[in-house]
């Protein structure tokens, strides 16, 4: 399989960047979840800790898949209406906006907790924000909203993907997946 993208598929470092952000998010929820139903404690700590250093992996990877999508552009898209081109386009970049969007709006809710964020004990990262219980409270429900949409658009994402398998059959799944082309 090529590394770069062809004009009919997504190369390796493509596929290897989407699929790692899909299972780094499926932790990365699971454990934000445990840890927010832990009671306030040292276990709770490690979880939230672990949280923030997954969550700023993410963000870097998502910067590094950001520079290989432009540096490397997708293959066109199969022939669809253009609303559906229109409405793919928008959600692909409304998610890249998210794998940023969800680790910074985190960051801040730290930031205005005066709960510094350590990516996994190497690095502390500056804090954006003076402390701040006002601010903590806004960017913490900016988080869980981001959260929600998250969920919303990965439904539709993989709505998508589903009607293009199985209704459409238009090979669009394939050029993502690993493995050699048919």
């Amino acid at each position: 399989m090529p590394v770069r993208n062809t004009s009919v598929r997504y190369g390796s470092v493509a596929q290897f960047l989407h699929w790692a952000v899909l299972a780094l998010l499926v932790v990365q929820v699971v454990l934000g979840k445990v840890a927010h139903e832990l009671p306030v404690g040292f276990e709770r700590l490690v979880m939230m800790s672990r949280h923030k250093s997954l969550g700023i992996t993410i963000l870097g990877i998502a910067v590094l898949r950001l520079l290989w999508r432009f540096a490397n552009p997708p293959p066109p898209p199969p022939p669809m209406p253009r609303w559906q081109r229109l409405a793919a386009s928008l959600n692909h970049w409304a998610l890249y906006a998210l794998l940023f969007a969800l680790p910074l709006t985190g960051w801040l809710t730290s930031s205005a907790a005066n709960r510094p964020v350590s990516w996994w004990g190497l690095v502390q990262l500056p804090d954006f924000v003076a402390p701040d219980a006002g601010l903590k409270e806004i960017f913490e429900e900016t988080h869980e909203f981001l959260v929600n949409l998250l969920f919303v658009l990965v439904a539709v994402h993989v709505a998508a993907a589903l009607k293009h398998q199985f209704i459409d059959r238009d090979g669009l799944v394939r050029r993502m997946l690993p493995g050699r082309a048919r």
